[in-house]
């Protein structure tokens, strides 16, 4: 699933290609595109057409696109292989293209809603008075967000009694992070998945934020990670942070730092790659 840097990606390409233009044709082309849009895809056409589309929004793993003269917005879920991308009018329709979206100007270009395994969709959500889609108003602040509580994470996270990578996994405490930088955190602070979030000191709670924000702003900075082409940005390109990953999809490779070979475990229907050396699970 794509996280936090994936969709940030995505959302600056909607930002400065799709943001502002007035929407003028809507072809659902998949009813499980809009399965989530529960009047249907005639409804959710209907309703999307004639409107404006105001500035991209993300929180977390979650990218909405609210109307500029409406209060309502467009809700995308990625899901395992969504793509939102802005291609010219008369270019050839992908062969998993879901929904085209046109727009009343003359930049010749249109948003596609491309989505080999239909786990995706767009949907029409009103808005709460935070200018969230009602269905996401429960989602935390995410690291990167200026507005996220660093103090109030760490009081969270004791009182959580779960352990750590379980209590980053959950979209209500903290959003954004999935299990790639999960793993990836963890590793750059020498800390094993299933540490108790009991023993978190207040000193262990800011270093694993500032781990968490600095992998996935080194994960910005170069697109994000794509292992098969499906996370690409509006161009359709792929980010290439796969390459920099210090922990995930590493089994059996040297630890970056002290060379034992990585460890990959089953963990809540995923994996969870880690160095014994380095992460010490906690003592029964």
């Amino acid at each position: 699933m794509p996280e936090l840097p994936e969709v940030e990606v995505v959302r600056r390409g909607l930002e400065r290609w799709v943001s502002g233009r007035v929407v003028t044709d809507v072809d659902v082309l998949h009813p499980r595109a809009v399965r989530r849009h529960v009047a249907g895809g005639g409804d959710f056409s209907a309703r999307l057409k004639g409107h404006r589309i105001g500035l991209a929004q993300r929180r977390g793993k979650y990218l909405w696109l609210p109307l500029a003269d409406a209060s309502y917005s467009v809700l995308a879920h990625l899901g395992m292989s969504g793509q939102l991308l802005v291609q010219p009018e008369g270019a050839p329709d992908e062969k998993h293209l879901r929904i085209r979206v046109g727009f009343d100007d003359d930049q010749g270009t249109e948003l596609r809603f491309v989505d080999q395994r239909t786990f995706g969709g767009l949907s029409l959500h009103e808005n709460t008075g935070d200018g969230l889609p009602d269905v996401i108003a429960h989602i935390a602040r995410d690291p990167l967000d200026p507005g996220f509580d660093d103090a109030a994470f760490h009081e969270a996270l004791r009182r959580k009694r779960t352990t750590i990578k379980r209590a980053l996994l959950d979209q209500s405490l903290i959003s954004g992070v999935g299990n790639i930088y999960a793993d990836e955190a963890l590793w750059r602070a020498k800390l094993h998945y299933e540490r108790p979030t009991a023993t978190f000191t207040r000193p262990r709670t800011a270093e694993l934020l500032g781990h968490i924000r600095d992998v996935m702003n080194a994960a910005l900075a170069v697109g994000g990670t794509s292992f098969d082409s499906l996370y690409v940005n509006v161009n359709g390109e792929s980010g290439y942070f796969e390459r920099s990953l210090d922990a995930y999809g590493r089994e059996g490779l040297p630890c970056r730092r002290c060379a034992t070979p990585m460890r990959r475990r089953p963990w809540m229907n995923r994996s969870s790659y880690f160095c014994p050396r380095c992460q010490r699970p906690p003592r029964p």
